[in-house]
């Protein structure tokens, strides 16, 4: 009997080796995957080889594709062996329902299965496409799209006492809301919306295709309430500030007016709403699609059929997660609190100053490196 389980056990590490052989002779293909993660407790998307003490979603995705065949252990270690992309770098304790990652893989069969087997349940590979050889899922990206849920009371202004699981949000409120977010829209220079950009640096600039505030629905007793915005991308911070300074004005601690003067030359206090609503939602690939979608080679790079799984996940993962940290850590309300601490109304002469100091510590600094699309 005991020489039975020796011999089934030699003969299954016999089969993996086999099966390890026939995948190490098959032709690495490039493609895409469609990921769906929820961020909290991660450091964000992008592995930061070297750094194991800050955890990174793509730390677990790399493991996950060693382990299950597709790419060689060495090129975990070294992830530009695999031509490896990812389309927007999400911050820490950011989620996403439609990330795209680029990469060189052995097509393995039941590929998406083995993965995910490797992976945490809040991890998902819901979709893979075959794409042309020179595909850079980062610079092939048109446009994304992000969305931010939030409590309604969030809005109550300032001066109304209100208790958070009784507020809802009015209509002429949330027109309000929308008027302002709709401000955004065309082309800004959004330096006061990120760090260590200055005034005058082109890439400053960022193109808003949308912005707007969607009905209010109620969860676990609380309203929330989701903003959508689609751009071409976004600096670090910058969908955070966007959305902190819409509260800041609706609430009543700063005049409408802060936001023409953001996108001035002068350096402006703009409060950063918490990370926690933050998903990325969707990635655009128009001109990919009008060039090789219909190729005959090619598919487009649309998830229709992806859709179900992702709304699945959604609400399995990722609003749960929202919903129940809001709950327990109070990470907006406790937010809300900081914002008097804000000066929204320093003068021209004091920025002038500020201005003056800022530009020579930033000189002395430098630049921190930060990419587009960190948010």
């Amino acid at each position: 009997e005991e020489n039975g389980h020796q011999n089934k056990r030699l003969k299954s590490e016999a089969d993996e080796e086999d099966a390890e052989d026939q995948n190490k002779k098959l032709p690495k293909r490039k493609i895409v995957l469609l990921m769906a993660y929820s961020g909290k407790g991660y450091h964000g998307m992008q592995r930061n080889v070297g750094s194991s003490q800050f955890k990174t979603i793509e730390d677990d995705l790399v493991s996950a594709l060693v382990q299950s065949g597709c790419i060689p252990e060495n090129h975990g270690e070294d992830m530009k062996k695999m031509s490896f992309q990812r389309c927007a770098r999400t911050d820490k304790g950011v989620s996403a329902a439609g990330q795209i990652v680029s990469l060189k893989v052995r097509l393995i069969d039941d590929i998406l299965e083995k993965i995910n087997n490797h992976l945490p349940s809040h991890i998902r590979i819901l979709g893979l496409k075959r794409v042309t050889g020179g595909f850079n899922s980062k610079n092939k990206c048109d446009a994304r799209t992000y969305s931010y849920m939030l409590p309604t009371f969030a809005f109550a202004h300032k001066d109304h006492d209100v208790q958070e699981e009784l507020y809802r949000l009015d209509r002429e409120t949330l027109e309000r809301v929308n008027k302002l977010l709709a401000c955004y829209k065309g082309t800004h220079n959004f330096h006061n919306f990120t760090s260590q950009k200055g005034p005058r640096d082109p890439s400053a600039k960022r193109y808003i295709m949308e912005m707007y505030c969607g009905e209010p629905f109620v969860r676990e007793n609380v309203e929330f309430a989701v903003i959508k915005v689609k751009g071409q991308s976004f600096m670090m911070h910058q969908i955070r500030k966007m959305i902190g300074l819409v509260i800041a004005i609706v609430k009543g601690y700063a005049a409408e007016s802060i936001m023409e003067r953001s996108w001035g030359e002068e350096k402006v206090d703009v409060p950063k709403a918490p990370g926690l609503g933050l998903v990325l939602e969707k990635v655009h690939f128009e001109k990919y699609n009008r060039r090789f979608g219909n190729d005959g080679l090619h598919e487009p790079l649309e998830w229709t059929e992806e859709e179900e799984k992702i709304a699945v996940f959604k609400e399995q993962y990722i609003y749960p997660t929202i919903i129940n940290t809001e709950r327990e850590e109070k990470s907006m309300a406790n937010w809300l609190n900081t914002l008097p601490i804000h000066d929204f109304n320093s003068s021209a002469v004091e920025m002038q100053t500020n201005n003056k100091n800022s530009k020579k510590s930033s000189d002395l600094e430098g630049s921190d490196g930060c990419g587009d699309d960190s948010d």
